[in-house]
């Protein structure tokens, strides 16, 4: 048992007398030795890398962000993006209510919500990619 002690108390005496520089002194070995911790930007790959270059555009190819509030009415409906010609739209017809309608989108003309009549109106949208 002891010996096994020994052994692994000189391996570590081994490494930390390697680890020392030149001057004898400990090397320090952090990230900020190698250019520092990388940042998101540093990082990011594929579709989030896209997602971060188009934001800083000012643009949100993936509708990731909330839409632009509109009044709801005939002449001013909430715009909804869709890749396709319908959509599933929820509406939470008043701001206390937990009761979310869901209704069926489709291209053309503005539609109703059944329950308190805000309008919405599918408008296409393109996907990045």
């Amino acid at each position: 048992m002891a010996s096994r002690l020994l052994r692994g108390a000189g391996a570590l005496a081994a490494q930390a007398l390697r680890a020392r520089g030149p001057n004898g002194a400990a090397a320090v070995r952090s990230m900020a030795s190698r250019g520092g911790v990388p940042s998101d930007d540093d990082q990011a790959t594929g579709l989030e890398r896209e997602i971060m270059l188009a934001a800083r555009k000012g643009l949100d190819p993936y509708n990731i962000l909330p839409p632009k509030g509109a009044s709801g009415t005939k002449e001013d409906p909430n715009l909804v993006p869709s890749v396709t010609n319908k959509r599933i739209v929820g509406c939470i017809c008043e701001e206390d209510n937990s009761t979310v309608i869901w209704f069926w989108l489709h291209k053309g003309e503005a539609q109703r919500c059944p329950s308190c009549g805000a309008y919405y109106k599918l408008v296409p949208h393109q996907l990045a990619h």
